[in-house]
């Protein structure tokens, strides 16, 4: 069977309909309206360094899959970090910008990263020749595919491709009635340290109101938005994302969108936006206007627990990294990305960085479960 992959600059080239039915999930970090504002705000483009140009695959015609690709000029919104990489490489003589990227951007969240009507046995394989020929003709030096399911990476490990382990802490529901039921599973201790902390945001007169959407007008996104830029100016940068962005999601996609906005009697002083699906509930922006005790755990995870349990979603993924959030009852998980490295004498000591941190991160896992908070 032939096959043929075509390039497109944007997602509006290959069509909403076309996107949707070979994704067919509700996962928001793959969504048209997810990707689509993206680009139009100007977020994934070639002027911010992530320059789309995803691709396509047809079978007479008829497109069968897509995938995501983005040419990258620095590592910037990825969160598998491989600026060391970069680094090696410039000072071989060596460049590794531009590389090629599959991902949802500036999220690192694991889930499906490519839409295809083929099973993964067929259609991984030719993925995986694709990109080392894209890679060869157009000179770029790698392609990274980031958060994928584990499936997909050890597929893509037999066409060569190297795995790369992290992890990240996530919090599973076991069927819980209340938070209250939730907090019995820990030792006194924990759960009175918990206690604590949702009494001190308690004692500072802040309540947090769930937003969901047409809840949520443009006061409520300019009151977002102003939390999310000050917080990331106090740590010396601006936020990836701009309020075109965070405007054009709530319009297009309103349903997979969840807004914690905290209140100080009735003015509101922080807010965290997440993003939801059938099974499960994402923390991804948060901010906030001053410094507020303990009112981050209150908002991006007791809440954000509480929702899981209301509304019968399994599994919260509350955000990257953060070992302080194991206390707390979320749990240590691995999570999967592939590399294909053109340059084989780099392709040959990534792959030993590789072995030698999936060692590190199975032994930090190891380590990490025995702090979890529950009673044995």
């Amino acid at each position: 069977m032939t096959y043929q992959f075509d390039l497109c600059d944007s997602v509006e080239q290959i069509g909403k309909e076309r996107w949707d039915a070979l994704f067919n999930s509700d996962f928001p970090f793959t969504s048209y309206e997810f990707f689509d504002a993206l680009e139009k705000s100007g977020a994934t483009s070639s002027n911010s360094g992530w320059q789309p140009l995803h691709l396509t695959m047809l079978k007479e015609e008829e497109c069968i899959a897509l995938v995501p690709l983005y040419i990258k000029h620095h590592s910037y919104g990825e969160y598998v970090f491989d600026w060391a990489w970069a680094d090696a490489y410039h000072r071989h003589g060596v460049q590794y910008y531009p590389k090629l990227l599959t991902a949802s951007p500036f999220s690192p969240v694991s889930g499906p990263k490519y839409g295809t009507q083929l099973p993964d046995a067929t259609f991984l394989p030719l993925l995986s020749q694709a990109i080392k020929e894209l890679c060869h003709t157009y000179e770029w030096s790698s392609w990274h595919g980031l958060f994928i399911p584990e499936a997909s990476a050890n597929q893509l490990e037999t066409q060569g491709m190297i795995t790369r382990h992290g992890c990240q802490y996530h919090w599973f529901n076991q069927g819980y009635d209340g938070f209250e039921t939730f907090l019995d599973k820990f030792t006194s201790r924990k759960r009175k340290a918990i206690r604590k902390e949702r009494k001190k945001v308690a004692e500072q007169d802040i309540r947090i109101q769930v937003h969901e959407g047409a809840e949520v007008d443009q006061t409520l996104i300019e009151h977002f938005y102003q939390c999310y830029q000050t917080t990331h100016l106090q740590r010396g940068r601006q936020g990836y994302l701009n309020i075109d962005f965070f405007q054009r999601i709530f319009k297009t996609m309103p349903e997979k969108i969840v807004l914690f906005t905290a209140y100080q009697a009735d003015r509101a002083v922080a807010a965290a936006l997440c993003f939801k699906d059938h099974t499960s509930l994402y923390g991804r922006y948060w901010g906030a206007l001053g410094a507020y005790d303990c009112l981050h755990f209150e908002t991006c995870y007791y809440t954000g627990i509480e929702y899981c349990i209301k509304h019968g979603l399994s599994h919260f993924d509350p955000g990257a990294q953060g070992e302080h959030k194991i206390q707390r009852g979320f749990e240590p998980i691995r999570t999967f990305s592939s590399h294909f490295i053109q340059h084989e004498g780099f392709e040959k000591a990534i792959q030993q960085f590789a072995t030698e941190e999936r060692d590190a991160i199975a032994s930090q896992i190891d380590s990490l479960t025995e702090w979890l908070p529950f009673k044995n």
